[in-house]
């Protein structure tokens, strides 16, 4: 039997295509259909690179016994959760109700309507501890549906209602700020209070295997990144706590050493045992913090943050170069993108397993097919690649990443941006997705197009990444909000075209949904491209977007570094003030005799990393064109003129808040600009 997923767009849908089970994409004619056949409708959501997906699919999906009950009295809707985050971010919230063990796969049962009454994850044909066998659970739901009907309603609209009510962003409390207030009493947590914050983690630190608790261990980049961020200025006990735990996670088996990724997570304190899943968003993001880790050991000695530099084990240069390998060996597509995810999974023997071509040396593993790769081109995930290879690139001196930056933002900019101007979410070499485009694309992407324009001296993907932010604060404002009006129930920032379809026309789509896992939330992302273009534009309009976005979480952050790692690290960013670095070398440098001179003023600012600084180094042409474009930091920014008239000289300028200093021309005079700054 060849169900509706044969020809899905998504390469976890299309592997349920010979299910038995009569499979519908996610939609509105599958509600139609239940509502005709007046039946639930089962919502199983979940990822092509998911062990227990993998499982389930085999165990219980592929039960003819099973599908058949399923079949009759169902309508069974298959959702990759990559390709539509706010279904899943929707439905995990309902299944919060119902069970603590929140993960993937997801099931769960919805009235017609699209509301859940009942929901829980990785069922099996059996019953297995205290998990009931997937018969059971069926039915145990439809005796519910049939003799309870009214039962199933009620708890049906009261998850939707307290949905609804807990979408809306809390007040904030205790100095914080209250974004109804409005621009001017905004108060957001101060340094002091974020150090403070941060040094709350160190007693929960694995002093013997690095990281924060016991298992499950996840590498948790966004926090990592911001205690980077907060060690680089000055508190040492954030700088401690992110070098141990770098340290021990490159030196750990959650680092594959034969090919350079990351695992998902380690299932044991000592990171043994991995999630053998290899996640672009992981890999992007720890990518970002090796390479900052990588400067500030080797670079920058007056920062807390080098001090165990030298420490046993391999370095963070030597993880950030093993991580770039991976994702340009093994994630990359033959379009340029980055595919989502390589599988846990492989065929070792003629057996499918978990994980054992993982722990399989190179010549072992020469000799076996690798596990497959999600070849799914997600444009918030390839956004957060494309930051991550920009940025990594220019800080180690390797030009080959930010080509593939470059490649992937390209290859977005032209297959993933509609007629109007919106985004696509997702595509593969099979076609692109009708999926909508999440928040989280925008920022994502706009992040990493700002990253890329500073990188490679740019301005065109600057330009974008500046529409792609205020195409969101006009979503809002159409919406009768608008960054300077958002309130407790009005978010700053809006999705051109209103989120997915299905949700806004059931009313079960989250209002907004700050939280954050393992990558930063849709919020954080557009908060943090439009800080970086406030650095680079000097438009206020920026800064307090990010700050009102942020404000309705900042407590929770403060309370929760861990589960708010990027709002953590803007919010740290946000306090320090806005530090501004640009190098402008000649035209055609290599050609006037300024050749070292521009090598060593360059390689000075690669290897500051700091709260709230922005650092750039175009050639005059680039300056000129910044400037043209609206990013005030260039204007007026040139290189000077040399001891003879056929010479000019590479020159920085450094600015707080874009009062700048006298520009300078040698290193030495540089550091005495930044450590003033």
């Amino acid at each position: 039997m060849t169900n509706r997923l044969a020809d899905a767009v998504s390469p976890y849908l299309r592997s349920h295509a010979e299910n038995p089970v009569d499979w519908r994409p996610w939609g509105p004619e599958a509600f139609a259909e239940a509502a005709r056949r007046d039946v639930p409708v089962l919502v199983s959501i979940g990822y092509s690179t998911c062990h227990w997906c993998h499982v389930m699919a085999r165990e219980s999906f592929s039960d003819p016994v099973l599908a058949a009950a399923l079949n009759d009295r169902f309508v069974a809707v298959k959702v990759d959760r990559e390709e539509h985050p706010d279904v899943d971010s929707s439905y995990l919230a309902a299944a919060s109700a119902f069970t603590p063990s929140l993960g993937w796969p997801l099931t769960a049962f919805a009235t017609p309507e699209g509301r859940v009454f009942y929901a829980g994850t990785y069922y099996p044909p059996t019953p297995v501890g205290e998990h009931p066998a997937f018969g059971q659970v069926l039915d145990a739901v439809t005796e519910a549906w049939r003799e309870r009907r009214d039962e199933v309603e009620a708890t049906g609209r009261a998850v939707q209602e307290a949905l609804v009510g807990r979408a809306a962003p809390p007040a904030v409390v205790d100095g914080v700020v209250s974004p109804t207030a409005g621009p001017a009493s905004i108060a957001l947590p101060t340094t002091e209070a974020l150090r403070s914050a941060a040094g709350r983690l160190v007693p929960f630190e694995d002093t013997e295997h690095g990281g924060l608790g016991g298992a499950p261990k996840f590498p948790t980049a966004p926090l990592q990144l911001a205690l980077l961020t907060l060690g680089a200025g000055g508190d040492p006990a954030a700088a401690g706590l992110a070098s141990r735990t770098l340290r021990a996670m490159a030196a750990s088996p959650l680092r594959d050493a034969v090919e350079g990724g990351f695992f998902r997570y380690s299932t044991r304190h000592d990171w043994a045992d991995p999630h053998y899943e290899r996640m672009l968003y992981d890999n992007a993001l720890l990518l970002t913090a090796y390479s900052r880790a990588a400067v500030l050991e080797g670079g920058a000695g007056s920062r807390e943050a080098g001090a165990a530099g030298a420490a046993a084990g391999i370095g963070s240069r030597e993880a950030a170069e093993g991580v770039a390998t991976f994702l340009l060996e093994w994630l990359r597509t033959a379009r340029g993108g980055f595919g989502s995810a390589q599988d846990s999974e492989s065929t070792i023997d003629g057996r499918r397993v978990e994980g054992g071509y993982y722990l399989l040396d190179a010549a072992g593993r020469a000799r076996h097919e690798a596990p497959p790769v999600d070849d799914k081109v997600l444009t918030g995930w390839n956004g957060l690649a494309v930051a991550a290879l920009a940025e990594a690139g220019w800080r180690l001196d390797h030009p080959e990443w930010i080509a593939a930056a470059r490649g992937a933002a390209d290859l977005l900019l032209a297959e993933h941006v509609t007629a109007e101007g919106r985004l696509l979410r997702a595509s593969t070499s099979s076609g692109v997705s009708s999926a909508s485009a999440a928040l989280e694309d925008y920022g994502m992407l706009a992040e990493g197009l700002l990253q890329l324009a500073l990188a490679t001296g740019e301005p065109r993907y600057a330009v974008e990444a500046r529409r792609l932010v205020d195409l969101c604060l006009d979503a809002e404002r159409d919406g009768g909000g608008g960054a300077g009006a958002a309130g407790a129930d009005r978010p700053v920032f809006a999705a051109p075209g209103g989120g997915d379809p299905v949700l806004q026309a059931q009313g079960t789509a989250l209002v907004t949904d700050p939280s954050e896992g393992a990558y930063p939330s849709g919020v954080a992302s557009l908060a943090t491209a439009a800080s970086t273009l406030h650095r680079l534009t000097g438009e206020a309009r920026y800064r307090t977007a990010a700050e009102l976005a942020l404000a309705p979480a900042a407590a929770a952050a403060v309370d929760s570094p861990s589960a708010y790692g990027t709002t953590f690290g803007l919010l740290a960013d946000l306090a320090a003030g806005a530090t501004q670095v640009v190098v402008v070398v000649p035209d055609a440098a290599a050609d006037t005799g300024a050749g070292t001179e521009v090598r060593a003023l360059a390689a000075r600012v690669r290897s500051e990393v700091a709260p709230g600084l922005v650092v750039a180094v175009v050639d005059d042409s680039s300056a000129r064109a910044f400037a043209e474009a609206g990013f005030e930091l260039f204007a007026g920014r040139r290189s000077t003129s040399g001891p003879t008239s056929e010479t000019s000289l590479a020159t920085a300028y450094v600015c707080r808040d874009f009062v700048c200093r006298l520009p300078v021309t040698d290193v030495a005079s540089l550091d005495r600009e930044l450590a003033q700054a």
